[in-house]
C-alpha cells in the first residue's frame, strides 16, 4: 500500500513541481536507495527483469531508485532528465496474472531507464504492457499479492495519472495537483486510453447500456479498494494539498509524508491501514503497510532537488538531499533480507522497532531534534552550491544521521515502555523482528 502525489507550478509556493511518494511494502522487506549510472548497449543485448527477460535498449539514462532487495524494479525513482515516476498497487474486476509478465515496479524502471519526459515514460510503460503483460507475485513473504498498477509520472513541466488493468489502461493530465492511493481514480475525464478499453467494459457487462464510460466505476474492484484503506488515505492527501494550494513547498511535502490520522495516532490501534506514514500492525490488514521507503522531489527552474529517507517510517528519519553528479550517495552497505550493522536502512530499522513498543513517548524523546535537523538541512539547500558541494551535503547528512541514531537509540533503549501494546500487536512485532534477526531489548 502506498501514496503518491504531485504538485504543479500552479499549486505551489515557489512555482515549481513537486513530487512525493511513500512506499508501503512488508515490515522486514528491505529497501535498497540505490544510483544506476546510464549505458550503451550493443545490438541485441537483452535485460533480466523481476521474472522476465525482454530486449534490452541501445542506451539507457542515470536514475536514483528505491529498490526492494529481492526485486529489480522499484517503488519510485527519478531519471537524469527530471522525469519522476511512483506506481500503486490497485485491484481491478480482471484477475491479475501470477505467472511471468513485467511487474509495475519493473514498468516504473523501464519508464525511467528509457523516458526523456513524462510523456514518454507514459508511453514506453503502455508499449511493454502489451508484448509482456503485466503480472507476476509481487509480495515478499506474502505470495498471494498480485495486482495491477497506477502510475504519478512528472517531468518540470507537465504530470500525467496512468492507470491499468491489464493489459488495457486510462490516463489522465494533471492540472494543478493529484494524489493517488490503492484504488483507481480516474473517472470519465480521460485524456489517453487503450483503444479496447470501453468495448471490454461492455462486453463484460461492466458498462451498462444508455451509461456514460467511467474507468474506476466500471473497473475497480470493490473488496480490495475498499480494505486497503486507500479511500481515507486519498481523501487525506487530496484534502492537504487543496488546503495547501499556492503553497505547497518541500517542508509541506514531508509533513505530508510524516503524517497520522490524528497527532495522538498510535500504530497498534487502527484495524486498516489509514495513516499515509504506514505502520504495519497485523497479518491480515496491515502487513504490507509499512512505509519503507520515502521520495520528495523538488524541480525548479532547470534545477532538480531530489529527498530520500533511505529508511522506513519517515516520521522517524530524515529526507537527505541528493543530486546528480560525479558522485550521488554514499555507501549504504549491501541490501538483504536480514539485520546488519553494515546497512543503513537496517541500522534505522533499530531505532524505529525500539520505538514501537511506546511509540508517542519514545518517539517524542528525540522527533524535537530530528525536526531542528530536517530544518537544518532545508535551509542549507537552498543556499547555491554546485560539483563536488552537493555530494559533500548529501554525505554529511547521511552521515550526521547515522551519528545521531546513536544516541537516539541510547535515549529510547533506556526508557521504561508505560502502558504496553496489545497482545497482537507484540506477538506480531516479535515475529517480525525474530525474522530479520534485529536485536530489541
Amino acid at each position: 500500500m502506498c501514496d503518491t502525489f504531485v504538485v504543479l507550478p500552479k499549486s505551489s509556493a515557489d512555482q515549481s513541481v513537486i513530487f512525493g511518494k511513500n512506499s508501503d511494502r512488508e515490515p522486514n522487506e528491505m529497501q535498497s536507495l540505490e544510483y544506476h549510472a546510464g549505458r550503451q548497449y550493443s545490438k541485441g543485448a537483452v535485460l533480466p527483469c523481476t521474472y522476465l527477460t525482454i530486449p534490452q535498449v541501445e542506451a539507457t539514462r542515470s536514475i536514483i531508485i528505491g529498490r526492494p532487495f529481492w526485486m529489480w524494479g522499484a517503488e519510485f525513482g527519478v531519471n537524469d532528465k527530471g522525469v519522476v515516476i511512483g506506481n500503486e498497487a490497485v485491484w481491478t474486476k480482471m484477475k491479475a496474472s501470477k505467472n511471468g509478465g513485467l511487474t509495475g515496479m519493473d514498468l516504473l524502471r523501464l519508464g525511467l531507464e528509457r523516458g526523456d519526459s513524462a510523456l514518454h515514460a507514459l508511453e514506453i510503460i503502455t508499449e511493454l504492457l502489451a508484448p509482456f503483460g503485466q503480472g507476476g507475485i509481487c509480495g515478499y513473504h506474502d505470495k498471494s499479492m498480485t495486482y495491477h498498477n497506477s502510475y504519478l509520472i512528472a517531468d518540470a513541466t507537465e504530470a500525467w495519472v496512468l492507470e491499468t488493468s491489464g493489459p488495457l489502461w486510462a490516463a489522465k493530465k494533471v492540472e494543478t495537483h493529484y494524489a493517488i492511493s490503492n484504488r483507481l481514480s480516474i473517472g470519465s475525464d480521460i485524456d489517453l486510453q487503450h483503444e479496447d478499453l470501453i468495448d471490454y467494459a461492455r462486453k463484460k457487462g461492466w458498462l451498462k447500456k444508455g451509461r456514460d464510460f467511467h474507468f474506476a466505476d466500471c473497473y475497480s474492484d470493490w473488496l480490495f479498494s475498499t480494505f486497503s484503506g486507500s479511500g481515507s488515505r486519498a481523501t487525506q492527501s487530496t484534502c492537504y494539498l487543496d488546503d495547501h494550494y499556492k503553497a505547497m513547498s518541500v517542508e509541506k511535502a514531508m509533513q505530508l509524508l510524516r503524517s497520522h490520522p490524528a497527532q495522538d495516532y498510535e500504530p497498534d490501534k487502527s484495524l486498516l491501514g489509514n495513516s499515509i506514514c504506514a505502520h504495519a500492525a497485523n497479518p491480515v490488514t496491515r502487513n504490507a503497510t509499512q512505509t519503507t521507503g520515502s521520495m520528495i522531489v523538488h524541480l525548479k527552474d532547470g534545477q532538480a532537488t531530489h529527498w530520500f529517507t533511505g529508511t522506513s517510517a519517515p516520521c522517524l528519519s530524515i529526507f537527505k538531499p541528493v543530486w546528480f553528479g560525479a558522485q550521488v550517495l554514499p555507501e549504504l552497505g549491501p541490501p538483504g533480507p536480514l539485520f546488519s550493522t553494515d546497512n543503513f536502512w537496517w541500522r534505522h530499522e533499530q531505532l524505529h522497532r525500539l520505538t514501537l513498543p511506546d511509540f508517542l513517548r519514545r518517539k517524542a524523546l528525540y522527533s524535537e531534534a530530528l525536526q531542528d535537523f530536517q530544518s537544518g538541512l532545508i535551509h542549507k539547500t537552498q543556499k547555491p552550491a554546485t560539483g563536488n558541494s552537493l555530494f559533500d551535503l548529501t554525505y554529511a547528512a547521511f552521515e550526521e544521521e547515522d551519528k545521531r541514531r546513536i544516541s537516539w537509540l541510547e535515549k529510547v533503549g533506556n526508557f521504561p515502555v508505560g502502558k504496553e501494546n496489545s497482545w497482537f500487536y507484540r506477538r506480531y512485532w516479535s515475529k517480525q523482528n525474530k525474522n530479520a534477526k534485529i536485536p530489541v531489548r
